[in-house]
Order: structure tokens, then sequence, then C-alpha cells
């Protein structure tokens, strides 16, 4: 059976302040023996290296490590040369839709980004058929999940990437260890529980995830644990919820084609699924 998906990529998002910090989702893990449709669990994922965005936005989208990608740096603008969550499922006659950061764009629609062109995208014919797309670090979190509930209440997508980027822009701005920085997570997750339990009644399988951490340089990509420690919470009765499952970023993509029910030879964490 197909399941529908929806896959949120909170930019910079490091494990330890999601865990402390996002009271609705740690909410849904104290709740989920009591109600089995709202079943939430939250798992530590170690990124990919480097722990850049583009980079990793291709291996949570593909399943390829970024040194065997070659998008191993932020710079490298150009498509894919792999197959993506958003080719398969478009190529087996799901809907794809993503409200995401122009990259995302650029890696598996059309490169390089044309905002007149590109910013808003209905074309049956791309991997991302319906996107809304931006190239402003601040563009806010709200809006960018408006874009996104627009997208999926217009077109009822079998596949949502929703990829917002204030979290990220305020750790380059102020740190990890920063008020900023924790309020902003605080606030995504404020976000999310207006939205959460309608996708659960619509028939989606809810995975949030990050691609990688934050330090308190004001950066990330290397190999410092704050920076590769990233969040994975799954949400709904498509999952085991299991407490001790090892998930790889690697497996997410392969593990979204599962639920998708979508013939692909990814990697996967069979752990995870209750199919």
């Amino acid at each position: 059976m197909s399941n529908k998906v929806i896959l949120v990529v909170l930019d910079g998002l490091n494990h330890q302040v999601a865990h402390q910090c996002m009271g609705y989702l740690n909410g849904l893990l104290e709740q989920r023996h009591v109600s089995p449709k709202k079943r939430a669990t939250l798992h530590s994922v170690q990124c990919e290296l480097p722990s850049l965005s583009r980079p990793l936005y291709e291996c949570i989208l593909t399943g390829v490590r970024p040194v065997d990608s070659g998008i191993v740096n932020n710079d490298i603008a150009r498509l894919s040369h792999h197959e993506s969550i958003f080719s398969l499922a478009k190529s087996q006659g799901k809907t794809t839709a993503a409200a995401a950061y122009h990259w995302v764009s650029e890696l598996y629609n059309r490169a390089p980004f044309d905002a007149v062109r590109d910013r808003f995208t209905n074309d049956k014919t791309l991997n991302i058929q319906h996107g809304c797309f931006y190239h402003w670090d601040h563009y806010p979190d709200e809006a960018l999940f408006l874009d996104a509930e627009h997208l999926r209440q217009t077109h009822q997508p079998d596949f949502l990437l929703i990829h917002p980027m204030n979290i990220d822009d305020m750790g380059h701005k102020h740190g990890l260890d920063s008020y900023q920085y924790r309020n902003c997570a605080r606030h995504a997750d404020i976000i999310l529980s207006n939205y959460i339990e309608q996708w659960l009644n619509d028939g989606y399988q809810i995975i949030v995830t990050s691609d990688h951490g934050m330090n308190n340089d004001l950066s990330h990509g290397g190999i410092l644990p704050e920076e590769r420690a990233v969040p994975l919470f799954v949400i709904g009765d498509k999952f085991t919820h299991l407490d001790d499952c090892h998930v790889k970023q690697t497996e997410i993509c392969g593990t979204v084609c599962q639920l998708l029910n979508l013939d692909h030879n990814k990697p996967y964490t069979q752990e995870l699924l209750a199919l």
C-alpha cells in the first residue's frame, strides 16, 4: 500500500536543541502510547560530511554521500546526477511538491535558479512538479509553511518537501549557544503544531529532520558532534516507533521511497517501518 509523505527539513537544527526546545514535538513523544494515530519517536542521526547544506540536501533526497555525489560544497550549482525521491516518484506516476530553498530547485529541476521563472513552479514534466522556492535566508518560516500548505491543499502531493531556513540563519548570526537560535527552534515547533494534526488526518506520514547542526563559531561544515548530530522525528502509524533504531542519513531517501511504495534501490532503515 502506498502512503503519502511529508518530509520537513529544518535547516541547521542541532539534535540537542530540538530535544530540549521543541515542546510540541516532544509532547507527541510523551503521548505516543495514548494516541496511536499521533505516535511519534525521536532518533538521533549523524549527518554525513561535509556538514554543509547543499551536499546534505542531496544526501537526504538521493541517499548518496557527498563524497560520492560530487556535491561537496555549497557553491556547486548543478543538477543532481542521481535518482532522487522526486525523480523516482514522478517517473512512477506520483505527484511531487516542495516549498524549499532555491538550491533544491537547482538540484532536481533546473540550474541555475532563475527567480522569475522558477520561484513558482507548476510543470508536470519536472521532477518537482509543484514548487514554491525562495532565495533569501531570512525568508520567514511562517511564510514558507504557508507556501507548503498551499501546495498541499491545491495539488494533494504524494510527496511534499518542506524546507525552512530561519534556524540556520539564526545560528550563523548568533551561534549554537544563543537564545536567538534556541527561540527560533521553539518558533518552528509552534508553527508545526498548527499543521501536524491535519496532515495526519489527511493520511500523511511525517518525518521531521535536519541537514546538519551548528557550532559556536557561527558555522558548520566539520566533524564536531554539535555540527553532525541532527534530530529525526517520525510521526504516523506506518512507523514501528522502536526506540533503538539506528538510522543513517543516507537511509532517509530509501525509507521515504518505501513509504511511497516506489521501485528503488536505495538503502533504507527497515526497523523504522511498520509496513
